[in-house]
């Protein structure tokens, strides 16, 4: 796990080796000072030698200030390593969700990857600092003390030898069974976040039907789940301080007992002692290190884990293709085209689909909910990938193409309008960021959006709320479709975008479109017929295959599905 996560190191790796470096440097000025204090109890004031006292006194308090001065460099170091750390993984996490094809995010839910990229992150960047600290003094300091240790008393040492075996297999124990329960609450954050995310998105329906104690439970609930989970795996957790410290005070009584016994029978000096303890008490703090460090670490290996599931995704959409070509045109070929989100030939979403475009055209797309209306038109930039046959662009398979060439020559108007928090042009520019002033009015006007731009105070310098709250669903269709207009596509693809308007503006911005972009071929995604009564040819969709293909009033005359939607209609209107 940590070679993949090592690479996010980066430009803050020198801080990640100084690190280990001071450690080591503090941890070896701090083994000297108690062999210095029992020299002075053994030799200064056994022997009542003042100056003794006072030099090897100055070296203590010398050595100290150097190992505080470690210290501290050590601390700001492994701050900066590991904040640096955290900083370039959720870089490269966010980097690799944007390479993600919609079957790689479909994968993965929004508030499992929101998780991953901050709490799961957090405790991988809390492990790494203590591994380059903590990790580090800790077994060193051990070794150190143990070694110091024997060397004033190898008879006395022995009894870390039980110490240690014990605490060791405890912890081991303990962290096996705690893994997967952290990973299971991990889990529950997702499901908290999902709540949460799916609340206030939706904050104004929950308002509008008063739902908002049912909202209110639906949290506690979750957040109740979360609680318990923790509380599960750190149930487990909790026995590794009392087994340290039943080891650690074990430990020191035996040291006292035998060691006072030595004292009395003169096989041991009183300043050997004091030595000897406070090398102990390193020892012994230096394994409650470790145990703490255990722990985190039991924590954030199930973080690493969901982190390592992101970056090993396989990207289920590549650039195969070594050559760039440019799309020449818009046309649009299908070849026996099928398709399934589960990449199963017996589940089928879109099945042997098979029409030509020509460029300049614009074609209509009508079916019944769940005919597979949207899957169609998102084979065509590379949002999924075709199962059988293929799709051709400007008469090349659109896999010949770079995913970015492709995608700029496609402008695609979803049927979930989505603005970002931002000025009104800010938003405008996502389809061109270099597009001037009057590339921007002539699109809004043609996407008839101009004028109730300009109704605003402040025009075009309006700031949206997050998500476009502050207009109107219809008024949101029509920036995006002047938005994908800016990118003067080859094909421009409108998947039920004028729903929410009114049939007379539908209409302008379908008259706009024929007069301003007559070259760019439009593909309409509708529900009513006379959003697409116009158009050169209509694609009538019947559970993902093609039921029909013709003009308005061949498939009146011929088709039963698109007449029997007509007619419904003319009803409604009547």
């Amino acid at each position: 796990m940590l070679k993949k996560l090592l690479p996010c190191l980066g430009k803050y790796k020198k801080y990640a080796i100084l690190t280990p470096i001071f450690v080591i440097l503090e941890v070896i000025l701090e083994i000297s000072i108690p062999f210095l204090m029992s020299k002075i109890i053994d030799v200064g004031v056994k022997n009542g030698d003042v100056d003794f006292i006072l030099q090897t006194g100055g070296l203590m308090v010398l050595i100290a200030v150097f190992a505080l001065l470690f210290g501290a460099i050590h601390g700001r170091f492994s701050a900066i390593a590991s904040v640096g750390f955290a900083k370039e993984l959720r870089k490269k996490i966010f980097d690799k969700i944007q390479d993600f094809s919609f079957a790689n995010i479909d994968k993965f839910t929004t508030p499992s990857l929101v998780t991953r990229l901050t709490t799961d992150v957090t405790n991988a960047q809390m492990s790494f600092m203590m591994i380059i600290r903590l990790l580090v003094r800790a077994p060193f300091m051990l070794i150190s003390a143990t070694i110091m240790a024997i060397t004033i008393n190898p008879g006395l040492s022995l009894i870390f030898l039980f110490a240690i075996p014990i605490l060791a297999s405890a912890l081991f124990i303990v962290a096996s069974k705690a893994f997967p329960r952290f990973k299971a609450m991990l889990k529950k954050y997702d499901n908290m976040n999902a709540s949460v995310q799916e609340n206030l998105i939706a904050i104004r329906v929950v308002k509008a039907f008063v739902r908002e104690d049912y909202e209110n439970k639906k949290f506690l609930d979750s957040a109740e789940a979360v609680r318990l989970a923790h509380f599960n795996a750190e149930k487990l957790l909790v026995w590794a301080m009392p087994i340290m410290q039943l080891t650690m005070y074990g430990s020191i009584t035996a040291i006292f007992w035998f060691g006072g016994n030595l004292i009395i029978g003169e096989k041991m000096l009183s300043g050997e002692l004091f030595g000897f303890i406070t090398y102990s008490t390193q020892i012994l703090v230096s394994l409650m290190m470790i145990s703490f460090v255990f722990v985190q670490i039991v924590l954030s290996r199930a973080s690493v884990s969901r982190i390592i599931e992101i970056l090993d995704e396989e990207i289920d959409i590549r650039d195969d293709s070594n050559e760039d070509p440019e799309v020449k045109d818009g046309s649009v070929v299908f070849e026996n085209v099928s398709f399934s989100y589960s990449k199963n030939k017996d589940n089928l979403v879109l099945e042997n689909i098979n029409f030509e475009i020509k460029p300049g055209e614009t074609v209509g797309i009508i079916g019944g909910t769940g005919s597979a209306k949207t899957t169609l038109v998102q084979l065509i930039p590379r949002l999924y990938d075709v199962l059988e046959g293929r799709i051709l662009v400007g008469g090349r398979d659109v896999r010949d193409y770079k995913i970015k060439t492709l995608r700029d020559s496609v402008a695609m108007v979803l049927q979930k309008n989505v603005l970002f928090s931002g000025t009104i042009k800010d938003n405008l520019k996502w389809g061109n960021e270099n597009a001037t002033d009057e590339e921007i009015i002539e699109a809004c006007k043609i996407a008839q959006a101009y004028d109730f731009i300009m109704s605003f105070p402040k025009g075009f310098e309006t700031e949206l709320g997050q998500g476009g709250v502050n207009v109107s669903g219809g008024q949101k269709q029509r920036l995006t479709i002047a938005r994908a207009l800016l990118k003067k596509p080859k094909i421009l693809i409108l998947d039920d975008s004028t729903s929410a308007v009114d049939t007379a503006t539908d209409s302008k911005i379908r008259q706009g479109l024929k007069e301003n972009v007559s070259d760019t071929t439009v593909i309409i995604i509708a529900q009513r017929i006379s959003s697409v009564s116009d158009a050169d040819k209509i694609i009538v969709l019947d559970d993902g295959k093609i039921n029909a293909i013709g003009t308005h009033e061949e498939l009146l005359a011929t088709n039963s599905i698109y007449r029997e939607v007509y007619e419904s209609q003319q009803k409604g209107v009547a």
